[in-house]
């Protein structure tokens, strides 16, 4: 039985494309570092192995003493495996190549697929006051994206600008669609970003009127354009927002932020 007492909690959003190069960490780290400009409380949930959203926000590897592998699987405190990045406002529960080890140590628990939901609503996330948590998904459908989508209340879908784009989102769907009938009835879709968008591309511009014929309202307006300064953000170790905060790359995660957050206002009224 829900305590009615207890604060609302955030809003959990996996990010998530099975495939690999599209921008999905990329988008993870500076949607999550504009929300956090924004004023709102963000926490990300690094899912996977590589690592790469810890490394970007500048979490080195000799300081992720505990991650999210034990988060899943060992009985570690939120206090212990959160840690503050260099963004106000912002944290993350780092992961490590260990995490690759989990999807077969999942297997035998009979609460596989919930060990990431159970995880992120324990008592002690209240005193964080978080508004928003994002998950980095790995690049494929296995048990850790699974567990991802089974603690979310949405799915984002960062869409590369390239050719067959749409061709890839066909299993992903199908994965969501397998979540909402057998552990997330809740689950939907909060929409699909296009990533590396030229303007100057005729390819960019097609794959942009094919999205928009086939998920219509589901493609946000805003559109991250292919940019330098996004590019070269993480081997700093921090968002575009903070690298160059007058870069088209951090305006239009600033845009993203805003859409995103207006579409909640929208469905929360």
């Amino acid at each position: 039985m829900s305590d009615p007492t207890r604060p609302r909690g955030p809003k959990i959003i996996a990010i998530a494309n099975q495939k690999g190069g599209v921008g999905k960490t990329t988008t993870t780290i500076n949607l999550g570092a504009a929300l956090a400009e924004a004023g709102a409380r963000v926490l990300i949930v690094d899912l996977d192995p590589q690592g790469n959203a810890s490394t970007g926000l500048g979490i080195e590897a000799d300081a992720r003493e505990y991650t999210t592998y034990d988060f899943l699987l060992d009985e570690i405190t939120l206090g212990e495996v959160i840690q503050k990045t260099a963004d106000e406002n912002l944290m993350i529960i780092p992961a490590t190549v260990d995490l690759s080890s989990a999807d077969i140590e999942l297997i035998s628990n009979e609460k596989r697929s919930f060990l990431l939901h159970d995880a992120l609503r324990q008592h002690a996330i209240d005193a964080y006051a978080l508004d928003y948590v994002l998950i980095d998904c790995p690049p494929s459908l296995n048990l850790l994206t699974v567990n991802a989508m089974v603690a979310a209340h949405s799915v984002l879908v960062p869409l590369q600008s390239e050719f067959f784009a749409l061709e890839g989102l066909s299993q992903l769907m199908l994965t969501i669609r397998e979540v909402r009938q057998t552990a997330n009835a809740n689950l939907r879709i909060e929409g699909v970003v296009l990533t590396m968008f030229d303007a100057r591309n005729n390819l960019s511009s097609q794959v942009e009127q094919d999205a928009r014929e086939n998920l219509g309202d589901l493609v946000f307006q805003t559109r991250i354009p292919r940019n330098v300064r996004v590019s070269e953000a993480p081997s700093y170790a921090v968002s575009v927002l903070s690298y160059d905060s007058n870069s088209k790359g951090a305006q239009a995660y600033r845009d993203l932020a805003q859409e995103l957050m207006q579409n909640n206002a929208r469905a929360a009224a």
